[in-house]
This record gives C-alpha cells, sequence and structure tokens, in this order.
C-alpha cells in the first residue's frame, strides 16, 4: 500500500498527498480564455500550460508528480481549509484557519483592461484576516511531460526561467524569493491583519516576456474580478438550479479559447476514465458536438459574442477541411495530426499519457446533426446566415441524404463501426433543421429530396433501432444493448413518446446506479458513469412528462459536483471523479437538462391553465 507523505508545502491536514497526487475531485480551476489553471484544495496549482490550453504544461504535477513541475503555496503548520469562487466570477478564493489566525488565498488567470492578456498570468493574492500566519511557497517549473529541462536564466529585471521555447518569470510583493536548486524558487512570509502579498507567475513562447509591477499585479486581480463580474451580469437565468447552472456557464467559458472562438473539450489530457489505465485521452480539441451544445446554452442566457464566435469559427473551419467531416479539430481550427505518448506515469501512476487524440479521423454521422442545430439555434435567436455559410450547410444537407445509410464510429468513438441507432436520428435531425433553414429562407437547395429521407430515417429507425420484444431503443440492429446517446433525441423531439418512455425505463433498469448513469451496455466492467448521461436522462423524463422524477434525478446529479461546483467526465460508484476536468460536456448537460425541464414545466403549467391536454407526444 502507497505511503501518506506530508511534503511541505504540497498537502493539508484535510486532504495529504499519496505519492504526491491528490483525488481529482480536489481540483478548481481559474482561466483566461487562453489557458487553464488547476488547483488542488491543498494550494498547489499541478496544471498550467503556457500560452494556450494546447500548449506544452510548464507544471504538471497531475501527470508526475515528481518531474512535471508546480505552484505551491499553503499555511506552514496545521490548517483548516475551504474555498469558493466569488460570486460570478472564476476567481477562486481560499480560506485558510490555523491556530494563530486566518488568511484568505485568491487565485485568478489575470485579464487587462481590452479583456485576455497576450501572455499567460496567473496571480496569487494572500490577505491577512486575523492573527498571524505564516505561509510557504514554491516554484518548481517541470519539465514540459519529460521534454525539456527548465533553466534558471540570470537577468537584471527579476527571476526568469527557460523551459524550450517557454519563459516563465516570476514577479512578487512580500514573498521574499529564496533561490534554491537550479530553477526552483521558494519561500516563507507571515500574514497580518490587512497585510497584502501577492505571487505572479508570467508566460510566453517564443516571445519576450512582460513583467509587471507588484503593484500593477495588485490592481489587474481587482480588474479580473471586475471583468468577470460584468460578464456575469450579462447572463440571464432565473430558473431552478440556478447557482449550478450560472456555475456550469463560468466553467464553460473557461472552455472558451478566445483567440478563435472554438470551445475545447476539457483543459487537460489523459486523466484516466478508470483506474485499470489505457483510457487516457487528450481532450484539449474542439468538438463539434460540444459547440452545438454550447451555442444553445449561451443564445438561452443572452450571450452573444461568444455564440457568433463559436458558430463563424466553426462553419469557416469545416469550410477550409471540405473534404470529409472531422467530429474535433485543434483549437486553431486546423486538423489534428496524430498521436504521441510521453514517457511519464500519468496521474497516480495510471497511464498513459497522450498528446493528441485518435478518434479525428473516424465517421460520425450524428456531427451532422450537431452542426444543422448550431446553425437552427443561431436563426432562432433571430440571426441572419450568410451566402457561403448556406452554400456549405447545402452541400453538408445532401452529404446527410447520402450518407446516412452508413456504418460510423458512433457518438462514443467506438472501433467497432456499426449502423448505431442514434447516429441515424442524428442525420435525421441535421435534415429536419435543414428543412427549417430552408423555410425560413436562409439556405437553398432540393427541399424534397431532404423531406425524403427525413422520413425514410424514420422508417429505419421504426424498423431496425426499436426492439418490440425488449421495447426499447437497441444501440445498433441486432443488439440487445442500451446507449444512453438516445437520450438525446427526446431533446431534439424526434421521439418524446411510448417508445422513448419506455427506453428511458430500461436505461434506469439496466444503467443507472443511484443518479449515476453508464454510457451504454457492458461499460460497467471497463469505466466509471459518465457525468451527462445522468443529466440527459434527466431531460429526457421531462420530455416525455415526468417532470417530478426529473427534478429528482437533477438534485441529485447537481449535488455531485465538487465543492466549488465543478465536475469531471466521470464520477464512479464510490464517488471519486474520473477523466478529465473540468470536463465541458458534463456542464453542457447540466445546463441541457435544467433548461429543458423548466421549458417542460412552463408549458405543462400553461396547457393546465388553458385546459389543455398534458399528454406529451
Amino acid at each position: 500500500m502507497s505511503e501518506r507523505t506530508r511534503d511541505t508545502p504540497d498537502a493539508t491536514d484535510d486532504e495529504e498527498r499519496v505519492d504526491g497526487y491528490v483525488p481529482l475531485r480536489s481540483y478548481g480551476a481559474v482561466g483566461d480564455g487562453r489557458t487553464v489553471a488547476l488547483i488542488a484544495l491543498d494550494g498547489r496549482i499541478d496544471w498550467l500550460p503556457i500560452p494556450s490550453m494546447d500548449s506544452p504544461p510548464v507544471f504538471a504535477s497531475i501527470l508526475d508528480a515528481e518531474h512535471g513541475g508546480h505552484v505551491a503555496l499553503r499555511p506552514t503548520g496545521d490548517a483548516e481549509v475551504s474555498r469558493e469562487y466569488l460570486p460570478g466570477t472564476n476567481v477562486l478564493v481560499t480560506t485558510w484557519t490555523t491556530p494563530t489566525g486566518e488568511v484568505t488565498v485568491s487565485d485568478a488567470m489575470v485579464t487587462g483592461v481590452a479583456g485576455r492578456l497576450p501572455w499567460a498570468e496567473v496571480a496569487r493574492c494572500v490577505q491577512g484576516v486575523r492573527g498571524s500566519v505564516e505561509l510557504e511557497w514554491a516554484v518548481v517549473p517541470g519539465t514540459l511531460l519529460n521534454t525539456a529541462e527548465p533553466k534558471r536564466l540570470d537577468t537584471a529585471n527579476g527571476a526568469v526561467i527557460g523551459i524550450d521555447g517557454v519563459t516563465i518569470a516570476i514577479v512578487e510583493q512580500g514573498f521574499e524569493p529564496v533561490h534554491d536548486d537550479g530553477p526552483r524558487f521558494s519561500g516563507r512570509f507571515t500574514a497580518t491583519p490587512g497585510s497584502k502579498h501577492i505571487l505572479t507567475i508570467v508566460g510566453t513562447q517564443d516571445e519576450p516576456i512582460f513583467m509587471p509591477k507588484p503593484e500593477a499585479a495588485l490592481a489587474a486581480m481587482d480588474r479580473t474580478i471586475a471583468n468577470w463580474s460584468t460578464w456575469s451580469e450579462a447572463f440571464h437565468y432565473d430558473g431552478p438550479w440556478s447557482e449550478a447552472v450560472q456555475r456550469s456557464a463560468l466553467a464553460l467559458k473557461l472552455l472558451i479559447y478566445s483567440p478563435t472562438g472554438a470551445i475545447a473539450a476539457a483543459p487537460t489530457t489523459s486523466l484516466p476514465e478508470d483506474r485499470t489505465g489505457g483510457k487516457n485521452w487528450d481532450y484539449r480539441f474542439a468538438w463539434v458536438r460540444d459547440l452545438s451544445y454550447t451555442v444553445h446554452a449561451l443564445t438561452r442566457f443572452g450571450l452573444r459574442e461568444e455564440t457568433h464566435a463559436a458558430v463563424s469559427w466553426v462553419m469557416r473551419t469545416i469550410a477550409e477541411h471540405d473534404e470529409d467531416m472531422p467530429i474535433f479539430y485543434e483549437l486553431d481550427g486546423s486538423a489534428s495530426d496524430g498521436v504521441e505518448e510521453r514517457d511519464v506515469p500519468g496521474w497516480q501512476g495510471i497511464g498513459p499519457v497522450t498528446i493528441g487524440n485518435r478518434a479525428g479521423d473516424q465517421l460520425q454521422l450524428g456531427v451532422w446533426g450537431d452542426v444543422f442545430e448550431i446553425l437552427r439555434q443561431y436563426v432562432r435567436a433571430g440571426n441572419v446566415i450568410d451566402r457561403k455559410t448556406a452554400t456549405v450547410l447545402q452541400g453538408l444537407a445532401d452529404d446527410a441524404c447520402h450518407r446516412w445509410e452508413e456504418a460510423d464510429s458512433g457518438m462514443w468513438e467506438l472501433q467497432d463501426t456499426q449502423h448505431y441507432v442514434s447516429s441515424k436520428i442524428g442525420c435525421w435531425q441535421a435534415l429536419d433543421a435543414a428543412v427549417e433553414l430552408h423555410d425560413a429562407g436562409m439556405i437553398d437547395g432540393p427541399r424534397d429530396k431532404w423531406v425524403e429521407n427525413r422520413e425514410l430515417i424514420e422508417q429505419w429507425v421504426a424498423e431496425h433501432g426499436w426492439d418490440e420484444e425488449r421495447g426499447y431503443y437497441v444501440m445498433y440492429p441486432g443488439s440487445d444493448e442500451l446507449d444512453t446517446s438516445i437520450l438525446l433525441h427526446a431533446m431534439s423531439a424526434f421521439d418524446r413518446g411510448p417508445r422513448m418512455a419506455s427506453t428511458i425505463r430500461a436505461i434506469e433498469e439496466q444503467l443507472q446506479r443511484g443518479p449515476l448513469v453508464y454510457r451504454y451496455s457492458g461499460m460497467e466492467q471497463e469505466e466509471s458513469p459518465f457525468v451527462a448521461c445522468s443529466f440527459w436522462l434527466a431531460a429526457a423524463m421531462a420530455c416525455t412528462g415526468r417532470v417530478d422524477d426529473a427534478a429528482a434525478l437533477m438534485d441529485a446529479i447537481v449535488a455531485q459536483a465538487n465543492d466549488v461546483g465543478l465536475y469531471s467526465e466521470m464520477i464512479s460508484e464510490d464517488g471519486s471523479f474520473m477523466g478529465n476536468l473540468p470536463q465541458g460536456l458534463s456542464h453542457l448537460a447540466l445546463i441541457q437538462a435544467a433548461l429543458t425541464i423548466e421549458e417542460v414545466r412552463t408549458q405543462q403549467a400553461g396547457s393546465d391553465e388553458t385546459g389543455g391536454s398534458d399528454r406529451t407526444e
């Protein structure tokens, strides 16, 4: 059994590190629209790529405790810890209480007067509250996942470290840095009532580095809080689970790559889906599917800039890669170019650690539905499609007519290609949206052909996707397996009737464990339950008239978040987080479910008031 160690300043009395690692549930996230830092409950930054989410991580001890690098900050002795985000912001505030006093640490990726800075800048502001608290800190740069060696650069303007093409600088006020060993810096200081100390890490790649003044860094923290608050003021949602919905929107905001408008699935790579290893993927890419759900959510919240940027980016990128329909792209819009493995242990020694994602060349028919849903929601919000985008969409609708009969890898990126039922319905969704956009005067094309193929897909699903004996939609013809991705098509309105209701009951019986739900049949032996599936189940329940059951499930799964409201990709049956985090799809599914339940509840209330039927078609 692993020996528990307390390597000061890397652990707390509440959650000690085991072999240098903490549970994934421990992490909060801060970001600036370009990169994201993960901060453990013990005050240590264990993940920070510079300057972008998909850049090499200068601090990566979440994947390599010994050589990955970190930024530590915590009291020197015993301490109780709690933390929260400042309301309406992605500024994380940790409160430390010791026998001698109390102190807060505010962590943020700093933004500028006009928004995102040209460089990466993470600020850690320490404020004394009462008594006196001695704190210790360390900046230990890593090896870029065992590809480079950090070196201290002697300059006249401050402490600077170089790692391959990445340059980081340390700017401090009151931290009194001590040069330890090579590029490592550390020290101790005491916080007293009203005192303010700040540690700033600035980073660039293949660029000169800007050295902010310490007093300017303190002002930048206040400006960053104000910038987040201003963004949140434009956010409109006052329905149920409003706190969780807003925190999820703020988590999604961290994943929006502002230089292009792309939306990353997660800011991390290779956090394992189970404890046996093997299923470790790089999620620092923009999935078309996730972008579709995000546009729907952001449109509903009245957020304009992010919506337009995402829509413009995805259509421009698809047009540039017109040879096929990739399921995801690099954050800069380029196609993924393979996978490399890094010789590092991985979180808790569970490998492999990979750069890149092998699913890039798969055929997933559901992507056609995702793309069209993006534009359908955009138009429904009152916007207009340009002629170039209209031409691209017309071609995609024709492609859906020609390709829906093909086998594909399904939503879950499976190596076993089949005629997955939810993939066929994705093409149905694309053609349904294409007809709507055509009727709205947004696109041209052979409307009758689209209608004909939409009806053919309906017939195919009725004949091949529904198992009369078992009473549910199967994963693919000839299978007896269940697939939770079918739940998305209660929300798409493909089916909200008895067949979908019966399928939901089967999923509850076979795949649900408490509030948690596995992706499809047989996954109990391979991985943990998938967070998004629980929210999809709640939404589908509402769509088939079970609003009270949906709300109860929502309450239960919302409670599965960590202490600051974040979700990973998966949650094991013992409550442990698994997979990359914060996971965009998990937060998107929460928002989708909350909006769907509230919509159905409002419709039912209106129907009751007018004496109409409450039957769900």
